[in-house]
């Protein structure tokens, strides 16, 4: 006899009516994911610095809305917020800001880890800062959810992931606190780690990337997690298993079995 599945959050499969925020959505994960909740009745706000191209998704999805925004400027992402909220509530904040570039110690660029701290680490945290008194002024029943996009590269220390893995690590460990600080208070969160997804980000690998994905398929991936009430949304899954597994390994092994990896990626 089995054990019924609890959700950790609301399921959310009803997406009429709702209002989804998300920022950085200009491409990739993003834009796709965006694209995947205006066809399923959303509505869509779309942020990111490239305003261009903000324009040219809400031309192609009628009654999106864009957002310009520079989500490393504290004062302009709570500016952003009160707009919105003056506007209605919004249900559901999406952060898929994201910066990459590969880094070993051997070649540190302090100014390059810096800016992956502020895109991938400090904006959650201005995002978060704005929107959860807002959700907290609410009754219950009215509080939205908020979701971080990290990465399988936060779960432990990689090859040239010097300057991204840790700032992926920092929002995994965020989404943890952030789950066990607001879920009773009726603030929904979820974490979404991607593997290996065909954006203009991972289009800078020069090595061969297992199990690798089209943004729609993630995004689809991303509408059943939060259709399941999961808090953990991670994909492909015959690829996150694995890392998983090498996520529970004492160090010895797992030092041994990702320089071996390492090796063979270099080969490749």
């Amino acid at each position: 006899m089995g054990f019924p599945f609890i959700p950790f959050n609301p399921r959310m499969d009803q997406w009429a009516g709702r209002r989804v925020w998300l920022v950085g959505a200009s491409t990739g994960i993003g834009r796709a994911t965006a694209s995947a909740l205006h066809a399923a009745g959303a509505s869509v706000i779309v942020s990111a610095r490239k305003t261009q191209a903000l324009e040219g998704f809400v031309a192609e999805h009628p009654g999106a809305q864009a957002m310009p925004l520079d989500a490393t400027d504290a004062h302009a992402v709570r500016d952003c917020v009160d707009t919105l909220f003056a506007q209605g509530v919004v249900d559901c904040v999406v952060y898929c800001a994201g910066y990459y570039h590969a880094m070993e110690a051997t070649r540190i660029d302090l100014a390059d880890i810096e800016r992956h701290n502020q895109v991938n680490y400090l904006g959650a945290l201005y995002l978060i800062d704005a929107v959860t008194p807002r959700w907290l002024a609410l009754p219950p029943g009215q509080r939205g959810h908020i979701s971080l996009v990290g990465s399988v590269a936060g779960y432990r220390g990689l090859p040239q992931s010097l300057a991204y893995g840790p700032t992926k690590a920092a929002l995994i460990n965020l989404a943890e606190t952030l789950y066990l600080d607001l879920h009773a208070l009726g603030v929904g969160v979820s974490l979404i780690n991607p593997g290996f997804v065909d954006t203009p980000l991972t289009a800078q690998n020069n090595f061969k990337m297992p199990a690798l994905m089209k943004p729609e398929d993630a995004a689809s991936a991303i509408l059943r997690g939060w259709a399941r009430g999961a808090f953990e949304i991670h994909f492909p899954r015959r690829f996150t298993f694995w890392l998983k597994v090498l996520r529970c390994l004492p160090y010895r092994p797992y030092f041994a079995l990702t320089r071996r990896l390492k090796t063979g990626a270099e080969q490749v």
